[in-house]
């Protein structure tokens, strides 16, 4: 019999150096991936952005203390499954402790999704700097390893990976050479890998080699096939040049026609942040926070098209103002338009004389038109199911409305204490409501994320925000924002649940690792973050969002792309309008058979 057990490839792990104007602590610390098919050339996966970070500690008093990794390891746990380790270090890469060292541990048996698994502590003589492992078969054994910043090193055998549990080990002279950081792993699971972390373009574009019509329209509904580098194929409507046919002559010819997709060239507009698009009785609408105006009021555009409503000359209007009276002061922030229980609501944080934004609402009037601010309800602030206000001890912000598995919930960001050395970091909560009364919870509140990772937390940027979802084939995503607002580290996270889960408990969602979008995703785009979601008239998904324009600048613009699905059906945010459609690739030709 011949056994065959395939090509070998290799996994290396890493940290990056720290650039504090370019890529800070929080994001250099952590863990970064590489594969290689000859094990001398390594290519960065997820564009050599970290794709593993430490959580934050939570404190007795419910602060963050920030933490990183350092010299990370890959060993092979068992066959066909991986392990990850790394000493847990401060942000800034320093010791957490005097002596020893916490562990963290990952597993995966694919390189696609990773299993966070509890840590443990290592003892030495002063901070441990670096550890590895090995699985040795014959003993049905694992040897752990690790060094302290004496160069001392330690070895201690367990049956099984530790948890939760302090180790000491005995003194060792160390390996003969330095070990740990890459390991072989099969050639068909990195290829897979690299499908998921691998920048994603378009490399052809199929159609018929003929196609028999009796009529225009049999041509006019032909669509093509956009076919990706990861396998993965996206239908795209094609402009045939009909003039071509004679309709009234059977036989055969050769048309010509170009693929279509509307491409939205960022910037779209300056100075505005949290875009929201909005499709309403035949009409587009944009609104969003209006940093051009010191984020005083409430702005919206109308228009037939999409592209038309950062067209010059596209009217702008206010549909809520400034009222003392009322309460209505500043901080006019992230509005959104959501329909309700049959009802369009716009939800948005605003502030009275006192800085101090909160959630509110208001209904549009039956019948009512959006841009006219007599046709809206007076706003009303959010409250709990008990009735007190959702929030009486911080500040809350981006609502965003959210249905699935028949149930309605509300989405938002909540804080406490910012700006003091008590700053809980803003939060993601979550919770339940009656469409017919959509500002007052039917639940109680749910924490769903804090910003415990290094890219959502960095140079004290403490964020959770932003929050808006879709809902395909039985999963809701729900995506949001970590990192600074207006800063090139702004980046996209994702929740995901199943649509038919308790979406109020926490367990049913995941949170991923790494962000879906930063600004590592598309040239040019800094910071790009607080999106939202919408159906074109071509019936794509498109993600709106906010980024800068250069590294360093602060002033938001806006911008709009395809969401695509990849090979394995998740979305991908990160497709720039050339590697969503190749301008080399646009022509098509077909044989046509008039009958």
């Amino acid at each position: 019999m011949v056994r065959y057990s395939g090509r070998t490839a290799y996994v290396k792990v890493y940290t990056r150096s720290v650039l504090p104007e370019e890529y800070p602590d929080g994001l250099a610390n952590s863990v970064h991936m590489a594969y290689s098919r000859d094990g001398i050339h390594y290519c960065p996966w997820n564009r050599n952005y970290g794709m593993l970070f430490a959580e934050a500690e939570i404190c007795g008093n419910d602060t963050l203390r920030p933490r990183g990794i350092k010299n990370p390891c890959i060993f092979m746990a068992a066959p066909g499954r991986y392990g990850i380790a790394a000493v847990r270090a401060l942000e800034d890469g320093s010791p957490e402790y005097r002596d020893g060292a916490e562990v963290l541990l990952w597993m995966t048996s694919d390189f696609l999704r990773f299993e966070r698994r509890p840590s443990f502590h290592v003892n030495a003589f002063g901070p441990a700097e670096k550890i590895f492992f090995r699985c040795c078969e014959k003993r049905n054994c694992y040897e752990i390893c690790w060094q302290d910043s004496a160069g001392i090193w330690y070895r201690k055998e367990t049956e099984a990976l530790p948890e939760n549990e302090t180790l000491s080990g005995e003194r060792w002279t160390g390996p003969e050479k330095e070990t740990g950081d890459c390991a072989a792993v099969g050639s068909e699971i990195v290829t897979r890998a690299c499908l998921r972390w691998n920048p994603v373009r378009h490399i052809r574009t199929m159609v018929p080699q003929s196609i028999r019509i009796r009529r225009w329209e049999d041509l006019s509904e032909l669509r093509a096939e956009a076919v990706y580098s990861d396998g993965s194929v996206s239908e795209k409507s094609v402009r045939w040049e009909l003039d071509q046919v004679d309709f009234k002559k059977k036989g055969y010819c050769r048309v010509r026609g170009e693929l279509q997709e509307e491409a939205y060239h960022f910037p779209l507009a300056s100075g505005y942040g949290d875009p929201v698009i909005f499709r309403w009785k035949g009409s587009w609408y944009f609104i969003g926070t209006n940093d051009n105006v010191d984020d005083i009021a409430l702005y919206a555009r109308k228009a037939d098209t999409v592209r038309e409503l950062f067209a010059e000359g596209t009217r702008q209007q206010i549909i809520l103002d400034k009222d003392e009276e009322r309460g209505l002061v500043q901080t006019f922030w992230a509005p959104e338009f959501h329909v309700i229980g049959g009802d369009l609501y716009l939800l948005f944080a605003v502030s009275g004389k006192v800085w101090g934004p909160q959630c509110h609402m208001m209904k549009l009037k039956r019948d009512g038109e959006i841009l006219h601010p007599e046709d809206w309800e007076a706003p009303v602030r959010v409250r709990k199911k008990d009735g007190s206000w959702l929030a009486e001890d911080g500040i809350t912000l981006d609502m965003t409305y959210l249905k699935a598995g028949g149930r309605s919930y509300m989405v938002w960001s909540y804080r406490r204490q910012i700006g003091t050395p008590l700053d809980t970091g803003s939060m993601l909560y979550i919770g339940e409501i009656d469409e017919a009364t959509p500002w007052q919870l039917k639940s109680d509140p749910v924490l769903l994320s804090r910003p415990l990772y290094g890219w959502e937390n960095v140079n004290g940027t403490i964020n959770n925000e932003g929050p808006h979802g879709f809902v395909k084939d039985g999963t809701v995503y729900l995506g949001y924002s970590g990192g600074s607002a207006n800063a090139y580290t702004y980046a996209v996270g994702m929740l995901t649940a199943k649509e038919d889960a308790d979406l109020l408990d926490p367990e049913s969602w995941e949170k991923a690792d790494t962000p879906v979008l930063s600004y590592y995703s598309v040239k040019g785009e800094y910071g790009p973050g607080h999106h939202s979601f919408f159906v074109d008239d071509q019936g794509e998904l498109r993600i709106a969002y906010h980024a800068e324009d250069a590294l360093h600048h602060t002033i938001r613009c806006d911008g709009i792309r395809r969401v695509h699905f990849d090979v394995e059906g998740r979305p991908r945010f990160d497709l720039s309008a050339e590697e969503s459609l190749d301008p080399d690739l646009r022509q098509v030709e077909i044989q046509v058979k008039v009958i």
